[in-house]
């Protein structure tokens, strides 16, 4: 289904039956597929509205949204996740057609969702890694955990494959797949989701669709998602990541539409020898999620100093005190230590 500023509320079927192209696809620019995942009961994703909306109104763009729920919806997962071959396959011959009228590999950026992102990623081998990018939010982990290259989403699937990871210990993936893989909160538990079964649906499916949720707040905020590379979740809160000297003058790389400006330095580092650039970050528990950093160093000048503690209050532009989420590395009596603490709130 084909949607553009020219058409933003209606959708389009991308050929006409005489196999000619919507007259609304512009083949020289960018060109976004939309692909849903698991629909156990067929109904339409309460996030693709409002999806189409920021994506349009970021960019002039075309969308295609892929609605596959005839295969996504069953009570089978083992079922959905067959059929997401099938669905890459269609796809396929969908593409091939649309590279007949002009259309460019290149300037294609699919964006997966759950099972979606795997779709993303077998449509990427179909066509031997030259799709220009695919993003994958939050992609499915039960049946792809663990497996090979080819039978999941994978860096080598796109020219550039940017990953957001927020159910990993549940719905989603734990092992990076991408150039580069995001692990907002340490990629498991969400703040702001619902911590008790008795909570419905939305204890099962808030954590991993909060990767769709920080996605869109990237495009449709002001927010700067700042992520910091860091061998796990542990260094990161230990404040042992927080240099971003690296990346030169972009700084360190930011969650969302934008981090395809970091594209360069992450692609050098997947050459040869694979190195995963896994990055993490700390939002807040409801829309837009935004959250800043603040990193005070303190020098221990006194070899007497014992052992203490050290608090800090940080006011809003309100004069009002915010309660910092305080991590910091505990260094006690040793003289002339740098103990650094870094502050997210």
């Amino acid at each position: 289904m084909l949607y553009t500023r020219n058409n933003l509320n209606c959708a389009e079927p991308l050929f006409e039956h005489n196999n000619s192209l919507n007259v609304n696809f512009n083949t020289e620019k960018k060109t976004v597929w939309l692909i849903h995942g698991y629909r156990p009961m067929g109904s339409t994703p309460s996030w693709l509205r409002n999806f189409l909306r920021v994506l349009l109104n970021k960019e002039d763009v075309n969308v295609i949204v892929v609605d596959w729920n005839r295969g996504a919806t069953t009570f089978i997962y083992n079922r959905a996740v067959k059929n997401t071959r099938i669905v890459a396959e269609n796809l396929s011959g969908r593409i091939r057609n649309l590279l007949k009228h002009g259309a460019s590999l290149d300037k294609f950026h699919f964006i997966g969702v759950s099972l979606g992102a795997h779709i993303s990623g077998f449509v990427g081998k179909i066509f031997h890694g030259q799709l220009g990018r695919i993003t994958g939010l939050d992609p499915a982990g039960p049946k792809f955990s663990g497996k090979p290259s080819y039978s999941r989403l994978h860096y080598t699937d796109a020219k550039f494959v940017d990953v957001i990871h927020s159910d990993a210990n549940g719905l989603g993936i734990q092992e990076p797949l991408g150039h580069i893989d995001f692990y907002p909160n340490g990629g498991k538990k969400q703040p702001g989701c619902p911590k008790s079964i008795f909570s419905g649906i939305e204890f099962i499916k808030c954590d991993h669709q909060r990767a769709v949720y920080l996605f869109m707040a990237a495009l449709e905020s002001n927010c700067n998602f700042v992520s910091f590379p860091c061998q796990s979740y542990q260094d990161y809160k230990s404040s042992l990541c927080v240099d971003c000297d690296s990346y030169k003058e972009k700084s360190c790389p930011r969650l969302g539409y934008q981090v395809e400006l970091w594209k360069d330095v992450l692609e050098d580092r997947m050459k040869g020898w694979p190195t995963w650039t896994t990055v993490f970050l700390d939002t807040s528990g409801t829309n837009p999620f935004c959250t800043y950093y603040f990193v005070l160093s303190i020098i221990v000048l006194d070899k007497t100093m014992n052992d203490g503690i050290i608090s800090l209050k940080l006011l809003n532009h309100l004069g009002v005190a915010e309660e910092p989420k305080l991590y910091e590395v505990q260094i006690c009596n040793v003289p002339h230590a740098n103990t650094r603490f870094t502050v997210s709130c």
